[in-house]
C-alpha cells in the first residue's frame, strides 16, 4: 500500500505467520490471567494460518491471471476488510474507556510503544535500504493481532480485548509515518 518493493515484506508476513503458532502461545503463557490453554491456542493459530495458507496457494493456482487483472479491486476488499476489522473491534470499547480512562490511555500508550519498538526492532536487524528496513519493522510491528484475538475467542479478557482494540491505532497510523519518513530520505537524498 505504501509503493515499496513488497519482497522483504512478504517474506517478514510469511515467517511471522508460520512461526505465529509456536511463538504466540509461549508469550501468551507467560501472562498471568490469560484463562488459555497454550495448546488450544496454537492448534487454533495452526488451523488459521495453514487454511489461509492453503485458500492462497489454492487462489494463485487456479485464478493467478484473473488475480493480477483484478487487483485494484481486490486491494480495495482487502482495505474495506480491515476497516471493518478495525471498527468491530472497537465494539464495546467506548463504554470501557469512559469506565477507565487513565487505563485505556495507558493501555494506547503501551500499544504505540509495543509498536515502535518492534518496529526499530526490524529496521535494525534488515539490511538494505531506509525504506526496506522500516517497511519490515512496520510489517513485524502490525502482524497476528488479528490472528491472535481470532484464535482466542472467547478466552480474550475485556482488558485484552481493549489493548487489541488499543493496537489499532498504531496499526493504522504508523504507516503513515513511515511513508513521510521514506519520502524526507529521498528528498535528501535527490540530487540538487
Amino acid at each position: 500500500m505504501l509503493g515499496f518493493d513488497a519482497t522483504i515484506p512478504l517474506a517478514v508476513t510469511l515467517l511471522s505467520m508460520a512461526l505465529a503458532p509456536v511463538t504466540v502461545p509461549l508469550i501468551a503463557a507467560g501472562f498471568a490471567g490469560l484463562a488459555l490453554d497454550p495448546l488450544a491456542l496454537a492448534t487454533r493459530l495452526a488451523l488459521l494460518v495453514v487454511g489461509a495458507g492453503a485458500l492462497a496457494l489454492l487462489l494463485r493456482r487456479q485464478a493467478a491471471a484473473q488475480l493480477v487483472r483484478h487487483s485494484r479491486i481486490i486491494d480495495a476488499l482487502v482495505l474495506a476488510s480491515l476497516l471493518v476489522f478495525a471498527i468491530s473491534t472497537m465494539a464495546g470499547v467506548r463504554a470501557q474507556i469512559e469506565a477507565q480512562p487513565a487505563t485505556a490511555l495507558t493501555l494506547v500508550g503501551l500499544a504505540f510503544a509495543c509498536n515502535l519498538a518492534l518496529q526499530a526492532l526490524g529496521a535494525l536487524l534488515t539490511p538494505g535500504p531506509l525504506a526496506e528496513r522500516l517497511t519490515t519493522g512496520l510489517i513485524l510491528s502490525n502482524r497476528n493481532v488479528g490472528l491472535v484475538w481470532s484464535a482466542m475467542g472467547a478466552a480474550v479478557s475485556p482488558m485484552t480485548a481493549l489493548f487489541f482494540a488499543a493496537t489499532q491505532f498504531p496499526i493504522y497510523m504508523m504507516p503513515r509515518l513511515i511513508e513521510l519518513l521514506v519520502r524526507r530520505e529521498r528528498r535528501e537524498k535527490a540530487p540538487s
